[in-house]
Parts: structure tokens; C-alpha cells; sequence
């Protein structure tokens, strides 16, 4: 027998290649509309906030938040297609928990680190 971690660790992974394919693919096929903007980043962030909404509704509605094709659709393909979702979710989350200094904090770090890191890395590679 399989123990779960392992079993839920290859859902994640296989719905983590779909997710990244499927991010790829828009990306490619949005390009040409790209214009200077990234549109399909934003397209891809924006779907996949909604679809883990959906999947998180429906999988809390049947209690089966941690099931393996729960975790295969939520971390697995929505991670895959955007991390974007779980870091919407989570902050939701501490919205509806009434944590809000968290939730300050979590967006603010998250989004101002976050592109730090970036320029960072970029500019440290760059040197």
C-alpha cells in the first residue's frame, strides 16, 4: 500500500504539469495580443482565481477539502496554472477569519517582497 503523502504528492505533481501546460499554452496563444501588457498572465491569474473558488466551494460543501483529487484540482492543477489562486484563497481566508493585520500583512509582503526578490535576483545575475 501507498502511503498518502506519497500518493497525494504524485496527484499534486501530475495536476501541476497540467496547470503549467495549460499556463503555457495561453501564454503562448495571448501573445500576439500582448501589446506590451501580459495579458495572458493576467488572464491566467484572474481564471484561476475564479476555478479554485469554484473547486474550494465545492470541496468544503462536501467535506473533502483534503482528498487527493481535491489537492490534485486546488494545488495541483490551479498551482500549477497560477500560484496567484492559492494566495488569493489564503488571503480570503483571512479575510472571512477576520484576521486583518494578517491579511495586511500577507498582501503587502507578498507583493512588495515579491517583486524586491525579483529585482533582486535579476539584478544580482546582472551584475
Amino acid at each position: 500500500m501507498i502511503p498518502e503523502i506519497i500518493r497525494n504528492t504524485v496527484f499534486i505533481g501530475c495536476g501541476s504539469f497540467i496547470g503549467g501546460a495549460a499556463r503555457y499554452l495561453i501564454s503562448v496563444a495571448m501573445k500576439t495580443m500582448s501589446k506590451g501588457f501580459p495579458w495572458g498572465t493576467l488572464a491566467v491569474n484572474l481564471v484561476g482565481c475564479f476555478v479554485i473558488g469554484l473547486l474550494w466551494g465545492f470541496f468544503s460543501k462536501n467535506s473533502s477539502e483534503s482528498s487527493s483529487w481535491a489537492l490534485f484540482m486546488t494545488v495541483g492543477i490551479c498551482g500549477g496554472f497560477t500560484t496567484f489562486s492559492t494566495f488569493s484563497k489564503e488571503a480570503l481566508m483571512m479575510l472571512q477569519a477576520g484576521n486583518f493585520m494578517s491579511l495586511l500583512a500577507y498582501v503587502a509582503i507578498s507583493v512588495i517582497a515579491g517583486i524586491a526578490l525579483v529585482a533582486a535576483g535579476y539584478y544580482l545575475i546582472r551584475l
